[in-house]
């Protein structure tokens, strides 16, 4: 017989089975968290976790909470929380070490203090005397959890207490810090309630803040044609470290398979020297855990990677779960991929796209556990060999569960290891990916381009609750992505999306040297697709061309790393400007070194013309009160980008930007120092 919904209410109020009613301190809406706890938050380095949380019991009785917290083996340490108001508590720790931490926060009925509150309140002289022997009870609770010194302070207080016949003067002892302070040493906390553990994933710097710079090694000999070798790519580092880039990624560098190689433009009809696609992984010489004969050896790769490392840059490979026709596993477990009714292995495909060079795997095969412990040994076996930093080619057509167990085995044998999500799909499944460990994604930035869109969008990214987990990596360009904007737009147009890209976001890539070369045609009218891409061919590339956008690149690069307001994206603002083809925003950081009420402020103002043909203009609207500047004081703006610097007053101030010229200023300012003669200077 069916409960009635009465009934079945009934059943879902009562406290759960084994659960202690004496615990009557109630713990709800801890912050940051991701689902409950389900996963973990993330931060860098000497970031602070500030948590938050709801505390607060029956009645009127006082509580007490803190934070526990520890890193990768150490003890637990713990923090008292304070009181915000409405039974809201807050606390923070810093993390100061690689790999898997977490936090509680507990919380108990503390009843010394519940008494202190309740004597302030009393003023008949017999019931002060009365309460002070109560308290006297409960020092010596306290005294028989104490030691030492402390047991003997608390013994001698609990006989004061009681002796007293002052009424003035015992509540004066009661309530001294003295007293207060020695007490909440040795809190009762028998009936402890505690939310938690929370996890937080502890990174490496470079996974908030870095500059990514992609390119094909085999379009890096210096003879037209030739195909390039690991050699010839240490050159392709120090020109990426000029740049001032500090992660080069590389497309994938295994064997590329020879059966139904693509030629030129994706052609089904390459000729014999065609080179075919990097992502069309594995021949006889070897899959995933070897390196395609044309570029080098392994000992070469390690030298690459030795070679980015004395230049400040980290390498970054490619992941590509997916095999060539010709791989060594299709031959070797062939039940790892799906076959048509006529017994062949069915081949990748996107309709219209299709991907005859490429085998998919099939992940619901029989034999998936076996196919799960090879592929995350493939990122073991390149971790072993000094790889930190892995792109993972289209992780939404493979299982979640797969990355969920393959990065977090990783990273306890390489907590440092970085992982790019290249996910262009659904933001549920991309938020996924981030939840699971990626460290960095990829993002709809190549087709945000109106204000609208991009005030919306990285308002989301930056200050909605998915910053917590998703770290946006921004790219304008990829050598899948060729959008309209930069078709069309010229060189205006590659710079702005250039400096959008690079100052929106603390992390972002670039294709080059498609890029800074402004390639720009499409393989056909309404395609994203590069003419002639490298995907499919080896390219010859000018460096040394008139009009690259290198200096350019590399003078906003300096930027990013001279300012610290650019080296993290939660403290963005979008600023009013009355003009829809101008959009405006600041990001803001302590000044390193600085401390105290009246620190300086390293601000950034970014200004930039959307519009890649006309020249635009609009009165901006600043924050006075977040920059900390008076309406009727003058106030100087330094263009970092363009040189010189402009006297400003007030809120309102009128900029102007030709892409014939600058299509954008990047404003320094730093906020107000106050000096013992109280005046005012600015930086």
């Amino acid at each position: 017989m069916m409960k009635s919904h009465a009934a079945q209410a009934s059943d879902l109020a009562r406290a759960p089975k084994g659960a202690d009613g004496r615990q009557r301190a109630i713990i709800e809406n801890v912050q940051p968290t991701v689902d409950g706890g389900r996963f973990a938050i993330k931060r860098v380095l000497g970031e602070p976790v500030i948590v938050e949380a709801d505390a607060f019991t029956d009645g009127h009785d006082a509580v007490r909470a803190r934070v526990r917290y520890r890193g990768p083996q150490r003890e637990w340490r713990e923090l008292d929380m304070e009181a915000l108001g409405n039974d809201r508590w807050r606390t923070q720790f810093h993390v100061d070490s690689l790999g898997l931490w977490e936090f509680e926060v507990c919380a108990w009925v503390d009843h010394t203090l519940t008494w202190r509150r309740e004597l302030l309140r009393r003023e008949d002289p017999a019931d002060v005397l009365l309460a002070l022997k109560v308290g006297a009870t409960l020092l010596d609770e306290a005294t028989a959890r104490a030691s030492g010194a402390h047991a003997k302070q608390l013994a001698s207080y609990a006989a004061e207490l009681r002796a007293i016949q002052d009424p003035a003067h015992g509540k004066q002892l009661a309530l001294a810090p003295e007293l207060d302070a020695l007490v909440a040493r040795y809190p009762q906390r028998r009936f402890e309630s505690a939310a938690g553990p929370f996890g937080v994933r502890v990174d490496p710097i470079r996974a908030r803040f870095s500059s990514w710079y992609e390119f094909f090694p085999r379009s890096t000999a210096r003879e037209p044609g030739k195909h390039g070798t690991f050699a010839d790519a240490e050159a392709r580092i120090d020109y990426a470290a000029e740049l001032g880039f500090d992660v080069v990624y590389l497309p994938p560098i295994h064997p590329i398979g020879r059966i139904k190689r693509k030629g030129p433009n994706n052609t089904l009809t390459p000729g014999p020297n065609d080179s075919g696609s990097p992502w069309a992984i594995g021949a006889r010489e070897g899959g995933h855990k070897e390196i395609h004969p044309p570029l080098g050896t392994l000992e070469d790769f390690m030298r690459l990677l030795a070679h980015a490392h004395s230049r400040g840059i980290e390498l970054a490979i490619d992941i590509a779960f997916q095999c060539a026709p010709d791989h060594p596993y299709v031959q070797t477990h062939p039940e790892w991929f799906r076959k048509r009714p006529d017994g062949t292995i069915q081949y990748a495909e996107n309709p219209p796209k299709k991907y005859q060079d490429i085998y998919p795997f099939d992940f619901e095969n029989e034999d998936w556990e076996a196919l799960y412990a090879e592929l995350i040994d493939v990122v073991m076996h390149w971790a072993r060999q000094g790889v930190r930093i892995f792109r993972v080619d289209n992780p939404h057509t493979k299982p979640f569960s797969l990355w969920e167990r393959l990065i977090a085995e990783v990273k306890v044998q390489a907590p440092d290891a970085i992982f790019l999500s290249e996910a262009f799909t659904r933001p549920k499944v991309m938020h996924r990916l981030g939840k699971l460990g990626f460290t960095q994604s990829y993002t709809y930035f190549p087709w945000r381009n109106t204000k609208l869109e991009l005030t919306a969008y990285f308002t989301e990214l930056c200050l909605g609750p998915g910053r917590e987990y998703f770290r946006p990596n921004t790219w304008p360009n990829t050598p899948d992505i060729l959008t309209e904007y930069l078709q069309i737009g010229g060189r205006a147009a590659f710079m702005t999306r250039f400096v959008l890209a690079a100052t929106l976001s603390a992390a972002y890539g670039i294709y080059g040297p498609a890029f800074e070369l402004m390639e720009h045609e499409p393989r056909e009218p309404g395609s994203e697709e590069y003419r002639d891409s490298e995907k499919y061919q080896i390219r010859q590339w000018d460096l040394q061309r008139a009009d690259s956008l290198a200096p350019f690149i590399a003078r906003v690069n300096r930027i990013r790393r001279e300012h610290a307001a650019l080296q993290s994206d939660w403290s963005l603002q979008f600023i009013d400007i009355d003009n829809e083809q101008m959009i405006a925003y600041m990001k803001s950081a302590p000044v390193p070194n600085g401390s105290g009420p009246n620190a300086e402020r390293d601000h950034i103002i970014v200004v930039a013309n959307l519009d890649p043909w006309h020249a635009q203009s609009g009165w901006l609207e600043l924050p006075l009160g977040t920059l900390d500047l008076a309406v009727d004081r003058s106030y100087r703006v330094q263009d970092l980008l363009g040189g010189g610097s402009f006297l400003w007053q007030g809120a309102r101030n009128f900029v102007r930007l030709d892409p014939n010229g600058a299509v954008a200023h990047i404003f320094h300012l730093r906020r107000r120092v106050r000096t013992e003669h109280d005046f005012d200077y600015f930086l």
